[in-house]
């Protein structure tokens, strides 16, 4: 018999390692078998996520990792810091300011009988029309403040009598200023010619007054009378002072050798701001004694001095003024104190416009008076005698240019 084969002991514990490897094998294979047969025979359910996070298959679910509790949140990042724009040295700032604009209108109201200021009258007794359409009126006041006026006085050698009306005229004017008022005076022929600047001192403008009646008898350099021009440069120095200005107008109203055309004038009367003109007309007894003798001559004078009168009075109304052709010289104290109520005693009427275009545009203008009931004010007096009056204002304005 041939002997058993023996192994040595270490050969023993040197094979444990395999055979246990072999047995594991042995044990795993039918668990995978069991698996797959209880797969075949029911749907499969789905896998839960993995505590972990992280996909359990191919095509599972996406899992979040859970977040340890007591773990504070991540901070966020900070937010970007603003830009800071800097200038080059030597640039100036600039800064906007959106203007909303405001229309004011100064409103007198005077009866045609006696040429008295109607006072006691309230807001809602005036209404106000641009271009038709009724504006709403949010600023209301009574007004009686001092005045600043230009005497702008004809003084040329058309005639001795348009000479004396004129410093007839404005010797009655200067009698009626307060201390407060600033007046100035200036007159033209060819060319223009300042005789007392701007003063509170109404001395100066007598003695103004005075020194031209000194030259009555001296000969005149001219007879010519350029009346747009002078009045294109009154306007243009009234325009340069703040607030309400008047210009007082004493003229023939004829105008020989001006540069500037008659609608040239109307034009720039219609865009002044803040500027209302008052015109007396002088030789108006010369022109009734005169007046209507026929021939060609006769005619043509005539039709002169109507022309010239109807520029004095067109003048007065693009503005608010009055215009006044006196024919004797009892009559001027009366037209100056009228001219003097109007300026100091007014209404004055702030209103938004509806319409905002900054276009340049004329804004035609109408104020009429209603009473409680919206009809047409009637005024009576203390015998209840119908009274008749004035609405004196401006006829429009000019809107201001957006400058793009």
């Amino acid at each position: 018999m041939s002997k058993p084969i023996q192994f040595p002991v270490w050969c023993c514990f040197a094979a444990f390692p395999v055979v246990l490897f072999v047995i594991a094998l042995a044990l795993a294979t039918p668990g995978v078998a069991w698996c797959q047969a209880q797969g075949a025979g029911q749907p499969q359910q789905p896998q839960s996520a993995p505590d972990l996070g992280g996909p359990s298959a191919d095509s599972g679910a996406i899992a979040i990792p859970k977040k340890n509790a007591g773990e504070n949140p991540p901070a966020p990042p900070p937010a970007p810091a603003e830009p800071k724009i800097k200038l080059p040295e030597g640039t100036p700032t600039f800064s906007m300011r959106v203007e909303v604009p405001e229309v004011t209108v100064d409103v007198g109201v005077l009866l045609e009988k006696n040429h008295q200021f109607v006072s006691g009258l309230k807001p809602g007794n005036f209404r106000v029309y641009e271009d038709g359409v009724e504006q709403k009126v949010e600023g209301f006041k009574r007004v009686e403040a001092p005045i600043t006026a230009l005497l702008l006085c004809e003084f040329a050698a058309r005639g001795w009598s348009f000479r004396m009306d004129m410093l007839n005229t404005a010797a009655a004017f200067t009698q009626q200023l307060r201390p407060q008022d600033y007046v100035a005076m200036m007159t033209f022929d060819l060319n223009t010619h300042i005789v007392s600047d701007f003063t509170q001192d109404k001395r100066q403008i007598e003695q103004g007054i005075n020194r031209l009646g000194a030259e009555m008898s001296m000969p005149m350099a001219f007879s010519e009378t350029n009346l747009f021009d002078a009045l294109s440069e009154a306007l243009d120095r009234m325009s340069r002072i703040e607030g309400q200005k008047y210009i007082v107008l004493i003229a023939s109203g004829v105008d020989t050798m001006s540069k500037l055309t008659l609608d040239k004038i109307l034009q720039k009367v219609k865009n002044s701001h803040d500027i209302t003109i008052f015109s007396l007309s002088t030789g108006g007894f010369l022109e009734a004694m005169t007046g209507g003798r026929g021939g060609m001559m006769g005619g043509m004078r005539d039709l002169t001095y109507l022309q010239a009168q109807n520029q004095m009075n067109t003048f007065a109304d693009l503005t608010g003024g009055m215009h006044f052709a006196p024919r004797f010289t009892g009559e001027l104290p009366d037209d100056v104190r009228l001219i003097n109520t109007s300026i100091r005693s007014k209404y004055e009427l702030v209103y938004r416009p509806s319409n905002t275009k900054q276009d340049g545009g004329w804004r035609k203008l109408r104020v009429i008076l209603v009473d409680e009931e919206g009809q047409p004010l009637r005024i009576q007096d203390e015998k209840h005698k119908p009274l008749k009056y004035d609405v004196i204002a401006r006829d429009g304005y000019r809107a201001r240019q957006e400058v793009e």
